[in-house]
């Protein structure tokens, strides 16, 4: 599902810098759109008519845990925190960190900030060695019991060393939670899904989406890493 408010055309139109930009029409209605992959700074030096600006910050995703020996069981990498909305904003600048993705040896992803908020760092899966439990985030990671997800950004990774949970849902037995689509950039995209748990190699996660790592059910070794997180703001021009 797509989170988007639909905002009116402004009278006097915001002006802006910062990240890449990039300008689209999307329902008729002509927006330019700043996205950030790394840090960087909005800078607004005039906040137009009503200075109402859509955002989407994800922060980075967990990484999955990993496994030694015969100890072959590890949890999926929660999402990075999600937020979709509106704010308004005034003449001046806002610093925007881009949260990293966490290793895959259960470690846990970073904060995303933009815009006086913050999306949490997707929590780790656990290692099975000891048996751990899920790491909690913005969406908790998978493990011998699943982390908790922060409310109103993510959920609750699965239990038994299953997948870490999503934005759009929690995990599901080794089915890494659902993310949440958006087309605040133009395109649809899929944010902040979570870890799956496979029986080995496990895949990369998709750069800036803040997607949590994959955990292994099989093989000893190490899970994959969580991805960055992504900030995207955009205003009608």
């Amino acid at each position: 599902m797509d989170l988007l408010p639909i905002i009116t055309q402004s009278v006097q139109p915001i002006v802006a810098t910062g990240g890449t930009v990039t300008d689209i029409t999307a329902d008729g209605i002509d927006y330019r759109v700043h996205t950030f992959t790394i840090n960087g700074t909005f800078t607004v030096t005039d906040a137009g008519g009503d200075g109402t600006v859509e955002y989407l910050i994800v922060a980075g995703g967990g990484g999955g845990g990993s496994t030694a020996g015969t100890a072959t069981l590890s949890g999926g990498g929660g999402a990075g925190g999600l937020l979709s909305g509106s704010t308004t904003v005034s003449a001046t600048s806002y610093f925007v960190t881009i949260g990293t993705g966490g290793a895959g040896n259960g470690s846990s992803g970073t904060n995303s900030d933009a815009l006086g908020l913050t999306a949490i760092g997707g929590g780790g899966g656990s290692n099975n060695f000891p048996a751990t439990n899920g790491k909690d985030g913005g969406s908790g990671g998978g493990g011998n019991a699943g982390g908790s997800g922060t409310s109103g950004q993510g959920n609750a990774g699965a239990g038994s060393y299953g997948g870490g949970g999503g934005a759009g849902s929690a995990a599901s037995g080794n089915t890494g939670g659902d993310g949440i689509t958006s087309s605040i950039s133009g395109t649809s995209v899929t944010y902040a899904q979570g870890g799956s748990v496979v029986a080995s190699s496990p895949a990369l996660s998709t750069a800036n989406r803040g997607h949590g790592g994959q955990g292994l059910s099989t093989d000893a070794g190490n899970g994959s890493s969580g991805s960055g997180g992504i900030v995207i703001i955009r205003y009608p021009l």
